[in-house]
Order: C-alpha cells, then structure tokens, then sequence
C-alpha cells in the first residue's frame, strides 16, 4: 500500500505539472476575436480559404476555435463565446505568472490583440488584425495578393522586416513612425489606372471599359475544364493594423530568419560580396534585410549569365563505360569526433542502390586550404596583441604545405592575406590591422564560402574561426548560413572565446579571483553556444569551447590531427554525373562500425594508372 500510495502522489504530481488548459468553441467565419494577454505570447493559426466545392458544404460543416494554454488554469483565463464572437481576456491569480495562448480559428476572421512584452504571430487566411504590443514582436504570415498595412512605432524608431517592399518610413509628431501602404493586385490596378491617365486627370477614350474590368463572360477561359473565377473567388483585402512602442514587426518572415540588427543600411562590402555570388538563399536575406540599397546595389551588376548544363540524355549515352572514380570522405563517431583506423573492408560503396567495387582505400594527403577567420570587433589593445598572438601560433601549428588565407571581420571584412604557405608573409600580415567596432560575424562567414572558396570547390578546404561567436552587425541571420556550409563542403572550427577571459590574460591570475565580479563575463552566451556547435555539426567540422588560455594551442593541435584524418576511396563506377567535383546523390558510402558517420567530400575521376 506505501508503494501504491508513493505512485499515486508521483502520477498526481506529474499530472499537475504537465496540465493543460483547453477549450473548443463553435464559431463561424468572419467572426470577431478579440484577445488581452498581457502575462505571455499570443499565438493564431487561421483555416486556409476553402475551395468552390468545399465552400457549397460550408454552411453544413460547423466551424469551430480552439485554445489551448499550457501550465494555464480555468481561473486565469475568461472566455465569452458566441457564433460570431470571441472574447478572451488573461487574467492570472499569481501575478508573476506567464500564461501563452494557441488559437486555432476559422478563415476570414476578425482579429483584436493586445500583449506587453509578449510575442504575436498571426498565420493563415483571416480578414483582418488589429494588434497592440508594448515591446512584443508582432509576426504576420498572411495573403499579399491584397494586403493594407498601417504600422506604428509609439516610442521608437521603426524595427521591421518584409517579404513583399514596403512604403517608406513617415515620421510623424510626436515622436511616432508609420509605415503604410497597400500591397497586391488592387495596387498594381491602381497603377495602370493612373499611367492610362491623359494630362488633365481623365482615362483616355479607348481605356474606358471599367478600368479594363473585362466581365465574365468577355474573359475567355484558358482551360475549358476551369470556370474563370468570379468575384467571390478573387483575392479579399487583408487589413493589418499593428501598433507597438518598441516591438519589431514582421511580413512573412521566419522570425528566425531575423538578422540581429534590423537597422536599414548601405551595403558592405562583404555583403555586395554575397550578392555577386548569386546565392539565391543568401542574396534573397540581403534583399529583405535592406531592400533600399540592395535595389541601388543590384541595378548597377550585369545580367547574370546561365550556367551550361548537360541533359540527361547526354548523361545516358556516357554512362554505360566503367569509369574510376576516387571520392574523399571523412568519418566520424557520435561525437563528430573523427575515426582514422579505418581499412578497405570497413567501407561499403553504393550507386543507385548497387554495390560498387572498391579498388584501394587510403589515408588523405593533399594539401588543406585553411582560411583563418579572425574578430577583430573588440576596442581594447591587449585584445588586439591576443588576436596577433593566437593567429600566429595556429600558422606555425598547421603542415607547412597546407595554404592558409588571412580574413578579418568587424562590421565588415577585409583580407589580410591571400592563401600562401609562406608562414613570414602570414606573419607580417597580422601586424597590419586596428581592432574595434560591431560584430558582423555571419557576413564575414558567407563572404568567406561566396568570396574565397567557391573558386576551391572540389579541393579540400577549412575555415578556423576565433570569436567570442556573438553577431551585432549582420545583414544575414544564422540560419540563412547552413544550406550554403553544407552547399561548400568546407569543414568549420568554431573557436569561441569569451571576451572577459581575454581581458583576464591581460592581468594576473590573482587579480581575476579578487574581482569576483570579472568571472561573470568569462563566459560565452548560450546562443553562441548553440551556434558554434552547429556550424561544426553541418560542416562536419569540430566546436571548441575556450575556457581557459591554454586551452588554444591545444584546440589548433587537435585541428590538425582532425584535418589529416579523411580517406580517399577509389572504386569502380558507370555513372557519369561527376559535375564541379561534387557527389552525386546517387552516390552512397557506408562505414561497417557502429556509430560512425560518412561526410562525402570531392569526387573525381581518375585514370587506370593512377
């Protein structure tokens, strides 16, 4: 009984702690909702706009919202429901309590929202939004076939991003800002309405057909199996009316796809950089996070020329002779960690799903092209002569026939050396820059893949980068960065030190342990953290965490170690596809050991003779 009893407190336990407010509501499209959450975040998923056929059914289907609120009580929480009309107000009975709302609600709705410091998103097919924040960002995915925006900043200046090019910034008294406009086909109409204009105001003669409003029946249709779309079926007008003190504001945009400063600026050269390469990934982020001076910067580049490419006929005809081909690959264990005793009987080799014939496996020797990343944000001297210091002691770490290239960055990026091998060219560069300024650290990284190794594809190649890993500056948001790291093949190790401990070198040990309040700045933030280990997980690289001085040299002795361990793979093949040295996706290489882990690299054809 004492056990029964123990397991009962347990399961009631676990059961409180995992409580779950619900709540489901019938309610028709086009209802009004009106929502004040000032203690947590606000979260709505509109129905999408049914089909002709489903909207003859609609009035036989009954629509329904539902809430839920985790950790939330029916106490915290009042609710006045009807058809047509939703009322929820947070009201918690512990005042430090933080209660988040999820709402599911039909399409075509009317919203009303009001948070503190709460987050809203808004997603899906509604009618309008009237949204308040103090200091809460306000995200919105909807239709911009026919959107009307009004955006106010009560107490700051505007912090924005858009999918779509939004009116510029107003000022008004006050110290307020608006943003406004209309989005969508009406405004592309109204338009054409005032180019068809004559000088005086008037459409011209042979424009006056209903602002060329074709009916109907005068519309030809272009597939006979489709009616043509009648006036209920064109875009609604979507209406958003967000205010907010100091909060950012988003248009269909991932919130983490946010750079970390929403401040509209002139390029850098590192982002011009990114913009050339013709990344579309990264170029589109460019765009919304400045879309003024990426227009001013994209009128003045040449026409982009299309590459060449096979067809898959061509790839056919070639493809029935047996080829050699030798690919690079790197292994390694569950904790990135790499393997280097491997032998020709552990790996297995498949193409479209068959066995291929390995010929001989062996160690990897050519060559690294190491680009050496260095933060020179920081504004204090000995963090400059720490910066000289380190990188030199990793150039003097690496194999002498490995090419190492120099980059700095602070809000922008500037190359203190191209790839070389001579280590007293390298050297003398690192006397030749100032520290100081903000950290455009992810601008730097793409500048680094579009500028400096997309010319290496298909070589082996590695970027080291010293930083406390912390982004102030960019144009890019981080997660805008993997698809491309992945796209490059290169290998990243993150070595991240904390600012404070650098500052600490400086001095003595025992001044650090006087100051107790120095040791809370040895430290790296969680989201550097974060970052830091999955650069190195998509680029198969290794994270490095630096705690203490020494804790360097040994990260640059185990880079080398980790860099010299990938393996070389020649096997017998009859697919040509072998396009800019990279791996076909019918392309597999397995490891027969438990818990290891295959990252292809290059992949090249080779004579018999080799």
């Amino acid at each position: 009984m004492k056990i029964y009893g123990l397991l009962l407190i347990i399961f009631l336990v676990s059961t409180v702690r995992a409580q779950m407010f619900e709540r489901e509501f019938p309610l028709a499209e086009n209802a009004s909702i009106k929502i004040v959450n000032l203690y947590g975040r606000v979260s709505i998923a509109a129905e999408k706009i049914k089909s002709e056929e489903d909207n003859e059914e609609k009035n036989e289907i009954e629509k329904k919202a539902f809430l839920t609120a985790p950790n939330a009580k029916e106490v915290d929480i009042k609710i006045v429901s009807g058809a047509k009309r939703l009322e929820i107000i947070v009201q918690p009975s512990a005042t430090n309590s933080r209660i988040d709302l999820s709402l599911k609600i039909p399409a075509q709705s009317k919203l009303n929202i009001e948070t503190a410091s709460g987050e809203v998103r808004i997603e899906g097919d509604i009618e309008s939004a009237e949204i308040k924040t103090n200091t809460g960002t306000i995200a919105a995915n909807v239709p911009l076939e026919d959107l009307k925006y009004d955006f106010v900043w009560t107490e700051s200046r505007p912090r924005f991003l858009s999918d779509a090019a939004l009116e510029e910034v107003d000022e008004k008294a006050g110290g307020k800002f608006v943003v406004n406009g209309r989005l969508g086909e009406s405004e592309r109409k109204d338009a054409e309405t005032e180019r068809r204009k004559d000088s005086e105001g008037n459409l011209q003669e042979n424009e006056k057909v209903e602002e060329r409003e074709a009916t109907d029946d005068e519309r030809p249709p272009t597939d006979k199996k489709k009616k043509p779309k009648t006036k209920d079926q064109r875009p609604k007008t979507v209406k958003l009316n967000f205010t907010t003190a100091r909060g950012i504001i988003l248009l269909n945009v991932n919130p983490n796809e946010v750079p970390s400063n929403l401040t509209e600026r002139p390029l850098t050269e590192a982002a011009k950089a990114i913009v050339r390469s013709g990344d579309s990934l990264l170029t589109e982020a460019i765009r919304r996070a400045t879309p003024k001076y990426f227009g001013e910067y994209a009128k003045t580049l040449p026409p982009r020329k299309s590459s060449p490419a096979l067809s898959e006929n061509r790839n056919e005809q070639t493809a029935a002779a047996s080829r050699i081909k030798r690919v690079l690959v790197r292994v390694t264990d569950i904790n990135n960690r790499s393997v280097g005793d491997l032998k020709k009987e552990d790996f297995e080799v498949m193409e479209k799903n068959e066995p291929r014939e390995i010929l001989a496996v062996e160690r990897a020797t050519a060559p690294f092209n190491l680009v050496l990343l260095l933060d020179v944000s920081g504004s204090v001297d000995n963090y400059v002569d720490f910066i000289r210091k380190t990188a030199r002691n990793f150039v003097n770490t690496v194999s002498p026939n490995d090419r190492i290239a120099i980059i700095i960055f602070n809000e922008d990026v500037k190359n203190l050396s191209t790839f070389t091998t001579d280590k007293g060219k390298l050297s003398e560069s690192l006397d030749t820059f100032d520290a100081g300024g903000g950290t455009a650290f992810y601008d730097a990284l793409a500048y680094t893949l579009a500028e400096t190794l997309r010319p290496l594809k298909g070589e082996r190649t590695a970027i080291v980068v010293l930083s406390d890993g912390d982004d102030n500056r960019s144009f890019l948001p981080f997660d805008a960065l993997l698809g491309s790291i992945q796209e490059s093949g290169a290998l990243i190790y993150p070595l991240y030190v904390p600012s404070g401990l650098i500052a600490a070198s400086a001095g003595n040990n025992a001044a650090s342990t006087v100051d107790p309040l120095r040791s809370r700045y040895i430290a790296l933030t969680s989201k550097a953290e974060t970052e830091g280990e999955k650069l190195a997980q998509v680029s198969g690289g290794v994270y490095y965490p630096i705690t203490q001085v020494g804790d360097l040299q040994r990260a640059y002795d185990d880079i080398v170690v980790q860099l010299r361990t990938a393996y070389s793979i020649t096997f017998r093949s009859n697919v040509s596809d072998v396009g800019g040295n990279r791996a076909s996706p019918r392309l597999k290489v397995k490891v027969k050991r438990e818990n290891s882990f295959v990252k292809l690299g290059s992949v090249a054809e080779v004579s018999e003779k080799n």
